[in-house]
């Protein structure tokens, strides 16, 4: 085995002295005390201000197998790129984590959950990695790295520091502290043994095992210029140790898998179960053609997005649950299941390829679930979505809950037959503005009856039972030739400047005579 370097020299490598050993780290994080076959994931973003639909999606996974198998979902806040953080990003990820219902545990005893916290950790690892002769301090500087990529590419060869282009990887310790005593920092690099010529077999839960050429990169583990770790080694560590046994990620890591499963061999650990997400893709309005979802031309990549314009949260999952689980929209319309939590995601039939994200496709979903609510619940949701999100028009709108109740319920008395055609929070309030005599919009191209809208003045009565109602519209068209239809279609419009609006003699009970009279009147 290669030799390493002597505590006395590791200390100045690393600027401290090491805070734990590795048999310290081992009882200081103990395996968790869990049911057999109990999950234990992590979402874990990276607080650049923004929350992906993949995140989401990805999130989602996490969470439904954690909390299917009796487990334990972690939030990890991956901050250890100083320079893409951006202010108030973790908040963003936490308001997406209670919105959509994701419970994490974050149990102290293996925090803390935010990798810049955790810094010791790694230190301590590293320490065990220097002193066994598996990393080494590497003084190159970002000039002389520089000029190493452009010799490769101009000879043909892969960039990176690997082989002979790894200067310091066997630096002998008094050179190590001259640079040093020059003042120079170093970066901790793994000596990597891999040969590219070589193949590793990795396996992933949903695409098996899958062969790739062995890692022969001296990859940085401990960064110079803020001596956090790189991701692959923040990850190793933070897996580990917080006991993870299940890691959800897109696909782009799927290259990196062979690098991690070295790490985790070079410390005789077991790596966890890796799922490989396929990307979220929808069809391109332009070319018919399927693609990437895009952060700079899809409005919806973005999970603020659905909070802004008043999805209903549980809607969005029934829809990723039906992406990522091929039999459970059949297990809900059969009645097996009432809603994804209640259904058994299998990691084998999570998809390989692209899943499609439709908007149309999320609407009939979200139409069901509104159409399932309780009048309630809905005015509930509506209301909490107006005084965050809306403008003044909706939030005057939900001032008045009894007449804003009343407008809702509106055929959806029979459960048999349910109005599907409320979306999101912010078109249904749209949907129903005509009802607010400040929102209404006469219809000015509409040709009316005069003779029709007089008539109907003239034995108009609020109390009238729907019978009685009909009956003098019947006797209304009979009078002037005309059908019934016709007559209705000529008060619908002069009451909501619609032609197309829900059940009509219900529109005139939550009116109100006062109203009715006003706008037909005014119509004349």
């Amino acid at each position: 085995m290669r030799q390493g370097l002597d505590e006395d020299l590791i200390v100045r490598v690393l600027g401290t002295a090491p805070k734990y050993t590795i048999a310290e780290l081992e009882k200081k994080f103990p395996p968790r005390d869990l049911p057999v076959g109990a999950m234990v994931t992590r979402f874990a973003p990276s607080p650049t201000g923004f929350m992906h639909i993949g995140n989401l999606y990805g999130a989602l996974i996490d969470y439904k197998l954690a909390q299917q198998s009796g487990g334990v979902f972690m939030l990890r806040i991956e901050d250890t790129d100083t320079k893409r953080e951006v202010v108030g990003a973790v908040d963003v990820v936490k308001n997406a984590m209670r919105r959509f219902g994701f419970e994490y545990n974050n149990d102290e005893k293996y925090g803390p959950y935010y990798q810049s916290q955790r810094k010791d950790i790694y230190r301590s690892v590293a320490a065990e990695l220097l002193r066994n002769g598996r990393a080494y301090p590497c003084f190159l500087t970002a000039d002389d790295m520089e000029k190493i990529r452009s010799e490769q590419s101009a000879a043909g060869f892969a960039t990176g520091i690997y082989g002979e282009f790894a200067r310091d990887r066997d630096i002998a310790p008094d050179e190590i502290i001259k640079h040093l005593d020059n003042g120079e920092v170093p970066s901790i690099r793994l000596y990597s043994t891999g040969n590219p010529n070589a193949r590793i077999f990795c396996k992933d839960a949903v695409r098996g095992s899958i062969g790739f050429p062995e890692n022969n990169e001296d990859l940085v583990l401990i960064k110079s210029n803020d001596g956090l770790p790189t991701y692959h080694f923040a990850h190793l560590c933070d897996d580990h140790f917080m006991r993870t046994t299940h890691v959800v990620r897109g696909e782009e890591w799927l290259p990196s898998l062979p690098l991690h499963y070295q790490l985790f061999r070079m410390m005789e650990w077991t790596p966890p179960v890796y799922i490989h997400t396929a990307t979220l893709d929808k069809i391109d309005e332009d070319t018919g053609k399927q693609r990437k979802m895009s952060k700079r031309k899809d409005p919806e990549c973005n999970v603020a997005f659905f909070l802004e314009n008043g999805w209903p949260t549980d809607a969005v999952i029934e829809y990723l649950g039906n992406i990522l689980a091929s039999g459970y929209e059949e297990a809900k319309l059969k009645g097996v299941v009432k809603n994804f939590w209640e259904y058994e995601m299998k990691p084998k039939k999570i998809p390989m390829s692209g899943g499609l994200f439709d908007m149309k496709k999320l609407e009939w979903w979200a139409k069901e679930y509104i159409g399932a609510m309780t009048v309630p619940d809905l005015v509930r949701a509506v209301t909490d979505w107006a005084k965050e999100y809306g403008d003044d028009k909706q939030k005057m709108q939900v001032a008045d809950l009894e007449y804003l109740t009343a407008v809702l319920a509106i055929e959806r008395d029979n459960p048999k037959r349910v109005r599907k055609d409320f979306i999101t929070w912010k078109q249904t309030l749209e949907l129903v503005e005509f009802f607010w005599d400040d929102l209404f919009v006469p219809n000015r191209e509409y040709k009316y009856n005069t003779d029709v809208l007089n008539a109907f003045l003239e034995t108009f009565d609020i109390a009238d039972d729907k019978d009685t109602w009909w009956n003098k519209i019947v006797e209304i068209a009979n009078r002037f030739g005309i059908k019934n239809g016709d007559v209705a279609m000529d008060l619908r419009v002069a009451l909501s400047g619609r032609t197309n609006t829900p059940d009509l003699y219900s529109i005139m009970q939550v009116m109100g005579k006062a109203r009715v009279t006003q706008r037909i009147k005014a119509t004349l």
